[in-house]
């Protein structure tokens, strides 16, 4: 049998996609086509925050899975808004790649001049660098990941910060100066992870795509987004989190931090993995009691 995947249509998208595409045929036999679909997030100029953050990148392959035009989507997790969406499954979430982000340009962080300029297109990575850094230009930036790369060797840029992950599937690890270990900079809810998402009236498509899913990336992703949609966050919000399963026990880390860099926000738990879920929500509860929520509601600068 064979089936259409869709997927935005930039080089990181299309090469984690064919990875996924390339593990089905392995694993049950059948064919699989890409479907290249641009998204709203991909044809705006505006930073993501301006144009509503959750969702740009997903929207539109979603509604061509429930208009029938493709079989299947695959999405970079972070990229999912954590409420449900209506007539939508999450089949499969394959094994997890590293989650942490990386620093490009010719030094590590702690070697930049003062005033160096960083870009990143997020409030999370902001305020983290922010936290680190204080005497550094933080500026916001958009595009795919080679267009960002361009900005640091063009000299526009000192340095950019990217997903590890997405550095790896388009073979730019040449551009990695530093990678931050989660005690200096939590990635974002589901960084590193994929989503591959079907119509939820598909049971012989979810039962094919079942064989993509990883439990215990499944188990530490729930955690993280149980938190984030606590925390009542998108994607554009200056939280991280991150969830690593050991042995029976599933250990999260998740942080909010104010813009300026200066207050965060910074609790964990452990516990049974098959609490993920409560055990999110119940972190995220007690970081709001200690302020996150007043953090969250801060403007960037």
């Amino acid at each position: 049998m064979r089936f259409t995947l869709g997927t935005r249509r930039s080089l990181m998208a299309m090469t984690q996609s064919g990875l996924v595409a390339d593990a089905l045929t392995e694993r049950t036999g059948h064919e699989v086509e890409l479907v290249g679909v641009t998204t709203e997030g991909d044809v705006s100029k505006a930073n993501l925050a301006q144009i509503g953050g959750t969702g740009v990148f997903v929207n539109a392959l979603r509604q061509k899975v429930l208009d029938g035009e493709i079989d299947f989507a695959v999405h970079s997790l972070k990229d999912l808004p954590t409420a449900p969406a209506e007539g939508i499954a999450l089949a499969a979430v394959p094994a997890r790649d590293d989650p942490r982000d990386a620093l490009c340009g010719d030094a590590k962080l702690a070697d930049l001049p003062r005033g160096a300029r960083i870009g990143t297109g997020s409030p999370r990575r902001m305020a983290q660098l922010r936290a680190l850094r204080h005497d550094l230009e933080v500026v916001p930036i958009r595009g795919n990941a080679d267009t960002r790369l361009r900005k640091v060797t063009s000299g526009e840029f000192d340095a950019i910060v990217l997903a590890y992950s997405g550095l790896t599937r388009i073979d730019r690890l040449d551009a990695v100066s530093e990678i931050f270990d989660p005690e200096q900079m939590l990635p974002a809810p589901g960084q590193g992870a994929l989503a591959v998402e079907c119509r939820a009236d598909r049971a012989d498509l979810l039962q094919i795509l079942a064989a993509l899913d990883d439990h215990a990336s499944r188990t530490a992703v729930t955690a993280e987004r149980a938190l984030l949609a606590e925390l009542e966050a998108g994607c554009s919000a200056p939280v991280g989190a991150y969830a690593a399963l050991e042995e029976r026990t599933l250990h999260l880390i998740g942080v909010v931090a104010g813009y300026d860099g200066e207050r965060q926000v910074r609790l964990s738990v452990s516990g049974h993995p098959d609490l993920a879920e409560r055990l999110g929500r119940d972190l995220a509860a007690r970081m709001i009691a200690k302020g996150a929520d007043q953090l969250m509601g801060e403007r960037t600068s």
